[in-house]
Order: C-alpha cells, then structure tokens, then sequence
C-alpha cells in the first residue's frame, strides 16, 4: 500500500471566498471516490488549528500499490478535478511514501 497526502493553501480575497474555494476541492475530490482503481481510501481534512504555517486543507488517501498511484495522475477523472480547481491553490505540498510494515 501507498500513502499520498497533499497539503494545500487555497486561494480567497475574504474569508468567505477561501470558504467557497475550499468547499469546492473537497466536494471535487469527494467524487472521486469508487471512480480510481486502487484508490483504497480518500480523506479530506480542513485545518481548525488557526496557526498561521498551518495549510488550509490536506487530503488523506491510500492506494494498493505505487502502480495504483501512478495511474491515478492520469486518470481521466482526477484531471478533471484539477482542471476545475484550476488556479485555487496559492501552495501544494505533497508526501508520497509507502506504508510501514507491522509487526505483530
């Protein structure tokens, strides 16, 4: 299994603009799910910290191997939700790294 989490800094003039814009990221990505092959799971987190180095939305999410992810960067879907978002983020961050084994 594969764990990608992107973090971003989303775009807005007032605080109810960057509301709009953080509502229609997660409702895109929302929508993704059952739509990805091997896209085991899909979590979208908005920050409620309030420090100011704290990104404004990260996404959570888990595929069934690196293969599942790779395949996912062009699937037909998921660039249509990056083309709705289109300019929406002002910082993207991102972690691509494959889960631990556990030991019993």
């Amino acid at each position: 299994m594969v764990k990608h989490i992107v973090m971003w800094n989303v775009r807005g003039g007032s605080p109810g603009e960057r509301e709009r814009n953080i509502a229609l990221l997660r409702q895109s990505f929302n929508g993704l799910r059952g739509r990805i092959p091997g896209l085991l799971h899909l979590e979208l987190g908005v920050d409620t910290s309030g420090v100011d180095y704290a990104c404004d939305v990260v996404l959570y999410s888990e595929f069934d191997s690196q293969a599942a992810l790779d395949a996912y960067a062009t699937h037909p879907e998921h660039l249509r939700v990056k083309q709705v978002l289109g300019d929406l983020r002002v910082a993207r961050h991102q972690v691509d790294y494959p889960a631990p084994v556990t030991l019993s």
